[in-house]
């Protein structure tokens, strides 16, 4: 049963954290080098970041649940 909690501790770890590396480093990220387009460039950059960053929260969360799984299923 600890194996869960460690999971649901993980999940909003990494929750809380995206959120934050969002709004702290990614919401003043500006390009202004481009003439009229820079914010269409910043928002293309800014999302392809915060993608990446999904991925590798999913990636990590899966790894951390087969862990947690078969820790307790004991394969």
């Amino acid at each position: 049963m600890s194996g869960l909690y460690g999971f649901l501790f993980a999940m909003w770890s990494l929750i809380i954290i995206g959120g934050g590396i969002m709004v702290v480093l990614l919401g003043p990220f500006t390009i202004q080098q481009f003439g009229d387009f820079h914010w269409i460039i910043t928002s293309g950059t800014k999302v392809s970041i915060a993608f990446g960053l999904i991925v590798i929260w999913i990636l990590i969360l899966s790894k951390l649940k087969n862990y947690i799984f078969k820790k307790e299923l004991k394969f």
